[in-house]
Formats: structure tokens, C-alpha cells, sequence
């Protein structure tokens, strides 16, 4: 091989082996998996459980292969020595390990040990490699090559040594990339100070910090499949649970980690993590801050307690002819028996109500003047259960609750907020205050939460559902017995095997469904972006959900908008984690481009923000544009847009599928913004009907809502306005943009703006 062709050629040979390899794994397993769904519903239970995790195993294994069809192949590592693995020749790496039908390696994924130094080794320390290579692909056809000679006097001499290919740059090609709406993964240009997070231990909690396009999702999002890779047997039953800001990201990264190979993971919001609980209310920053609060804790826990009651007279009542009375001390120490069991409310009311029953049945049989056997005692408490009036009497003292009850009532009743809340000050208790029946808002659920885990389940409920199923299990039966009645199955099942078969629950759930749909659900480890807008009732609620404190945190202090937020991690995490997380630093920014990053930082100091120092890893001609005062028309905004769309290729259809443009302004304004470009030849380029900002070519947002997003161009209207709001939303807007920042600021600009740090030619 002397020229880039043959080397194109021989690698192509090397992928296409590879993706055989994969096609007949999907094959194989795509045939298994539909003779285990012919099998049906039928046989034991034990056998159609096995026959569900069949099901379920190649399902898993069939949606993974199906997810690395990109890229499969990325690197390949030519090493000093024979690696001993049974490979000959050099290491290819990829998406997922693969090997022949003799076990041969073919791909070895980039998450084994073996393919570390693929991320890791340098000129100073090759740690054996002589080549490193990187795959330029598009579907399954090479399209170019990158080689590092990290070991000259291993390489010198070689046959290889005459084909060392020079390209742009893995790296830098990967961020030139026009945006699709989506985020790709990095698995091919894994920086080593990102590799180093990335395959950190599990225990305890990780903190990365990391400012503006540093990277923080990614590495993320890659670690998170690296632990389920090197832990799987340790996170394969309680699940890793991935916390984002908001749907529309979580929507934005949904492809990562399948792309890696992994697909049982659960993501989520904040306010998705309690099941039952629909989120379609919005409420000013001032109350959020306030329910956000380590002392809402206290109020819910005030609240709950104050649920139980004494009454201030005794009830008197009457059961067949004779008088019983529930004495206000007799409640008092039924209360406290039940509270010294230490269950939560609904729970602990068990004790209460059966200690209270005994009480008022010492009463009946004492008036009968004889001694009662253990079997008609027990027909006593049972008939005193069931009247109405010590139902009511009881209900009273110690009522079963539901969380939407408990918080409920207590942001609409002034006298319950007051009662639970005293260090609260009256202004913030009214703020507090709301409309019956008003939406739960995103800073309700940790309420709700804290309220769910002090109050427990309803044990009421959990018997009426097993009444529900028993009831249902009857119906089964009975139908399966005029089956057997009517001959069609006589002689070969009983009734209950029978009814079984009907009843079948169909496939087995996964782990990931299992663990969305539990409250109680504890996972193996947590990921949680965008952190630093987290109140600490809100790490309360996460913290619950992983009691062993496996966490990766990461966020910027620099760009908190949350009045409740972050505004340094100590202070936020200390309280909670006892000092038990560490703290690791991304410190290059390969989104933003320099020019547009030095002045986004600038802005920010001069605005107070704790900026993390960062290198941008590339700059972009003309990336910062700014129209200021009298450059700033009526017509400013469209041309800006549609020249934005004009440079990306949108215009004349030479963009493919990449480019995207943001026009980000403050909230108050994006109706207005939203109005001009629907009116304005560019409205086809926006979001219609059924679609989203992501898929749109053109999305108008608020500085919140692009939140760990990214655009090739991003319009920013009127920076004042939205710094008057948050100097971080401002920071958080001027640093999404991969190639352009155009800045429409007629009513001038923040402090920070350098003449040197900006152009204002053309729009």
C-alpha cells in the first residue's frame, strides 16, 4: 500500500468484514426472537417466564445491533507487540466488541481496557501503540483516514511506515459537522482528559464541572455506558437513571447511548420521576425558589404530622344499644404507639386504628358482663370496624392520605401553610398561596416526593386493587371453566391452567420500564445534567432514588438560572453528600468558537458569573456578528435569519440534513420574534405542526429552553433584555452557536461587548 487508495481499499475490505460479521449476528438473532414468539402463551408459568426473558434478551440484543449500524468501526491500533489476544494484525476498534464464529476478535469496543490507548496514548507515552488511526466513515463506506505515529522508532522500517496518511483532523472535522437537531456521540474523538472522567470509578459521587461546550453531556452520557459496560453485572438489575433539564433535550440525546451499544437506560426530567404525577403548571422564579428550599422538607413533614389529631371532646356513638366513647387521651396514646413504630403515615395509621379498635372493645365487652372467647372478640372489632360512625371518629384522628392531597391542601388553606410552615415569613407564605385545583407546577414534585416517602402507600388502595385482581382472576376462572364445560378442553388443562393462559401478562418488562414506572425504584448509579439547576429539595428527591451515592453530576455554576440553583458546588452538595463526591474539570471547548467564547466570557465576568477558564479547541472567520442602535430595523431579524440559512446551504438544498438555526431572545419577547418570521418567507423553515424545535431548521427559543443544546448559528435578539432576566440565560444563549453568533442589539449592548472581540458588517 504506497498511496491513499490502496489504504482506503484495504480498509474498506477490514469494515466490510466487520459489517458481515454484524448482519449475520442480526440474522441470528432476529430468527431466534421469532421462534420464541411462536412458542405463544402457552405451558407453565415458570416456562412462559422463561419463554418472556427469551423474548426479552434477544429483543435487548437485536435493538443493540441494530443501533451501531453507524460508524460501526472507527480506530485501529497498530501495536509494537503481538497484543496475545488471538488477533493478527492490527486492533480495530468500534461501537461494540465482535468476533468470528471461532471467536477470533474482529472489533473490540471502546469501552474494553484493550481500547484505551486508542483515547490515551501520546508521543510520550504510546503505552505500546506505534499507529493510531482513525476511520472517516459515511454509512459503510470509508471515506477517509487519519493516522498519529506515536512510537517513530517502532514505526521506522516498517511496511506500514510507507503508507502514513495525513488528514484535517478527526477531531476538528467531527466539529465542523453541520448540527441535525440531534447530538452525536464522540465515541471516535474522545479527548484523554475526557477519557480519564469517562472511565472513573463507580463509587461515590463525580463532579464535573466544565464551562460552556467543554463537552459535559457527552462525557456523560459516554460514561454512563462505560460503567454499564465495566459494571454490568452490578448495574444490569437496578438501572442507571440519565436527569435532564427538559423534555426537548432529552429528546435531543435520546440517540447517544443506544449508538453505544446501550438501550435499557432510564431519562427523564426532574418532574417525570413520580409516576402519576402530570406537570402542566408554570409559576414566577420568586415561588419556585421558596419550594425549592432545604426547609420545605420540615414544612411537608410539619404538615403531615399535623394530620394527626387529637380530638379536643371525646365522640360518643352507640353499637347494638351500647354506649362507646372515643376518649381524647385514648387517641393521644394510640397516636403515639403508632408514631413510635416509625413507619410513615399511612402505614403507621394501621397501628393506630388497631390499638384504638382494642380500646373501644375493651369498652363492649367490659357492658357485657362476661368473659369473651378470642374468636367472638375478633367478630367485635370487626363489627365496631365497620360502623360508620367510629369510621368517621377514626378517619378524623388519623386520616390515609395521598401525597396530591397532603401538598394540596397545604399551598390552598392559609391556616395549614401557616401551622406548617412558622419560619417561613408571612410575604413568602403568601406567595405560597394558590387556587384550588390549579396544575402541579415543576417545583411541586420534590413536594409531592417528600410527601409520597412520609406518608407511604395507602394500604386502603392496596386492598382494593387485590379485591380488583382477585375479582378479575375470579372472571378468568369461571370463564375458563364453560371452556372446559363446553368440551373444547377437556381432558388435556384444569380450569386454573386455563385461566392462567387468558391472563397472561404478555412480555416481560425491562428493567428500564420496570424502574420509570416505580416510585420506590432505587437505580445503581445516576446521571444528572445540567445539576446546577437543582434546588436542594429537588437533590433530596434524586438522592432517593440512589442510596448508595454513585453519581455524575455535571454542570457550570457560571450558567445557573434556577433562583434556587447552584451558585457554588460545595455549598449545594456538601449539605446533602456529606463531603463524600470529588471534582474532576473539563477545561476545552470544542463547540464555540474562540472569538465568540472570549467574548461570552467576558460578559459574564463583567456580569459577577464564576466563569470557568477554558481553551477553545478551534475559531471560525467572522463567527461573531453584531448590529447595534440604528443597524437594527424592522427587517434586521429575517435578514439575519435568512442569511444564516443562506451560508449553511439550507437556501439551495446543499446542506443535507445538517444546519440549524436559534433565535434566542427573552421570554417576554419570543412571541413577538416568533410573529415576524411566520410572517416572512422563512415560515416553512419553522417548526410546524406536530413537530419541534429540533427538527425545524429555524427554532425559536428562550435562553432556558436551549439549555444544553447546540446551533451552527444562533441569532441572539436583543442581549439586554434577556441579561436584565439572568446574566447567566444570557451566557447560556451566547454560547450555543458551533460556527456563527449574530447579534441584533438595538437597544445596545452589555458590558463586556470588545470592539476587537467583534465585526458588524452585513447582517
Amino acid at each position: 500500500m504506497t498511496d491513499l487508495q490502496d489504504q482506503l481499499d484495504h480498509e474498506q475490505r477490514a469494515v466490510d468484514e466487520r459489517y458481515a460479521r454484524l448482519d449475520r449476528l442480526r440474522a441470528t438473532t432476529r430468527a431466534r426472537l421469532a421462534q420464541t414468539r411462536r412458542v405463544g402463551p402457552s405451558g407453565s408459568p415458570q416456562n412462559r417466564s422463561e419463554r418472556d426473558a427469551f423474548a426479552t434478551l434477544y429483543e435487548d440484543r437485536l435493538a443493540q445491533l441494530d443501533a451501531v449500524e453507524q460508524r460501526l468501526c472507527f480506530g485501529r491500533l497498530d501495536l509494537a507487540e503481538d497484543p496475545g489476544d488471538g488477533t493478527d494484525g492490527p486492533r480495530y476498534i468500534g461501537r461494540i466488541g465482535l468476533a468470528d464464529e471461532d471467536q477470533v476478535p474482529l472489533l473490540t469496543d471502546w469501552r474494553a481496557p484493550a481500547a484505551r490507548p486508542f483515547y490515551r496514548a501520546t508521543s510520550a507515552r504510546p503505552e505500546g501503540v506505534v499507529r493510531r488511526r482513525h476511520l472517516v466513515t459515511r454509512g459503510r463506506r470509508v471515506t477517509g483516514l487519519e493516522d498519529e505515529i506515536l512510537d517513530l522508532d517502532a514505526y521506522a522500517g516498517t511496511a506500514a511506515s510507507v503508507g502514513t496518511v495525513a488528514g484535517e483532523g478527526a477531531l476538528l472535522a467531527a466539529l465542523a459537522t453541520a448540527r441535525t437537531g440531534r447530538m452525536g456521540d464522540i465515541v471516535a474523538t474522545i479527548q484523554a482528559e475526557q477519557d480519564a472522567i469517562i472511565r472513573s470509578e463507580l463509587s461515590g459521587a463525580l463532579v464535573v464541572q466544565g464551562g460552556p461546550g467543554t463537552g459535559k453531556t457527552a462525557v456523560a452520557l459516554h460514561r454512563a455506558a462505560y460503567l454499564l459496560y465495566a459494571h454490568r453485572s452490578t448495574l444490569e438489575r437496578s438501572g442507571v437513571l440519565v436527569v435532564g433539564p427538559s423534555r426537548t433535550f432529552l429528546t435531543y440525546i435520546d440517540q447517544v447511548l443506544p449508538s453505544l451499544g446501550e438501550t435499557g437506560v432510564v431519562a427523564a426530567t426532574v418532574e417525570e420521576l413520580l409516576p402519576g404525577v402530570t406537570v402542566t403548571g408554570s409559576e414566577a422564579d420568586a415561588v419556585a425558589e421558596i419550594k425549592g428550599r432545604a426547609v420545605m422538607a420540615e414544612v411537608v413533614a410539619r404538615a403531615v404530622r399535623h394530620r394527626q389529631r387529637v380530638p379536643r371532646e371525646a365522640v360518643e356513638t352507640s353499637v347494638d344499644g351500647r354506649r362507646l366513647v372515643v376518649r381524647p387521651q385514648d387517641v393521644a396514646d394510640a397516636i403515639a404507639k403508632a408514631r413510635r413504630t416509625g413507619r410513615p403515615h399511612n402505614l403507621a395509621r394501621v397501628t393506630f386504628v388497631r390499638e384504638m379498635l382494642q380500646r373501644l372493645a375493651d369498652q363492649y365487652v367490659a357492658q357485657l358482663g362476661f368473659a369473651v372467647a378470642p374468636e367472638d372478640r375478633a367478630e367485635v372489632l370487626e363489627e365496631l370496624r365497620t360502623t360508620r360512625d367510629i369510621r368517621v371518629a377514626l378517619n378524623l384522628a388519623w386520616m390515609p392520605l395521598t401525597p396530591q392531597k397532603l401538598v394540596g391542601d397545604l399551598l390552598t388553606r392559609p391556616a395549614r401553610l401557616e401551622a406548617a410552615a412558622p419560619r417561613l415569613a408571612e410575604r413568602e407564605r403568601r406567595l405560597l398561596l394558590r387556587e384550588p385545583g390549579a396544575p402541579w407546577t415543576p417545583a411541586d414534585v420534590p413536594l409531592l416526593d417528600e410527601a409520597a416517602e412520609l406518608l407511604g402507600e395507602d394500604d386502603q388502595a392496596a386492598r382494593a386493587q387485590a379485591a380488583q385482581d382477585a375479582l378479575r382472576r375470579e372472571e378468568e376462572l369461571d370463564y375458563a371453566r364453560q371452556v372446559l364445560r363446553s368440551g373444547a378442553g377437556r381432558g388435556l388443562v384444569t380450569a386454573e391452567v386455563l385461566a392462567e393462559r387468558f391472563g397472561t401478562s404478555g412480555p416481560r418488562l425491562t428493567t428500564a420500564e420496570r424502574a420509570a414506572a416505580d416510585r420506590t425504584w432505587t437505580y445503581g448509579h445516576v446521571v444528572v445534567d445540567e445539576a446546577q439547576e437543582l434546588s436542594p429539595m429537588a437533590w433530596r428527591m434524586l438522592l432517593r432514588r440512589c442510596p448508595t451515592r454513585s453519581l455524575t453530576v455535571v454542570g457550570d455554576v457560571a450558567q445557573t438560572s434556577a433562583a434556587g440553583g447552584a451558585r457554588d458546588w460545595a455549598a449545594t452538595l456538601d449539605p446533602v453528600l456529606r463531603g463524600s463526591w470529588r471534582l474532576a474539570e473539563l477545561t476545552v471547548n470544542y463547540r464555540t468558537p474562540a472569538t465568540v467564547a472570549r467574548t461570552a466570557q467576558a460578559v459574564a465576568r463583567r456580569a459577577g458569573l464564576p466563569v470557568s477558564p477554558q481553551t477553545s479547541a478551534r475559531d471560525v472567520p467572522d463567527a461573531l456578528r453584531v448590529q447595534v442602535g440604528a443597524e437594527v430595523d424592522d427587517d434586521a431579524l429575517v435578514r439575519a435569519v435568512h442569511a444564516s440559512l443562506a451560508e449553511l446551504g439550507v437556501l439551495d438544498g446543499t446542506a443535507d440534513e445538517g444546519g440549524r438555526v436559534a433565535v434566542v431572545a427573552a421570554p417576554r419577547d419570543a412571541a413577538t420574534v416568533t410573529e415576524r418570521l411566520v410572517s416572512s418567507p422563512l415560515a416553512p423553515y419553522l417548526a410546524t405542526a406536530g413537530g419541534t424545535a429540533l427538527d425545524a431548521r429555524v427554532a425559536v427559543m428562550t435562553p432556558r429552553q436551549t439549555k444544553g443544546l447546540e446551533f451552527d448559528v444562533v441569532v441572539l435578539v436583543e442581549p439586554l433584555r434577556i441579561a436584565a432576566d439572568s446574566a447567566g440565560d444570557l451566557y447560556v444563549a451566547m454560547t450555543r452557536p458551533t460556527r456563527t453568533l449574530r447579534v441584533l442589539a438595538a437597544d445596545g449592548l452589555p458590558e463586556g461587548f470588545g470592539a476587537q472581540d467583534r465585526a458588524t458588517a452585513g447582517p
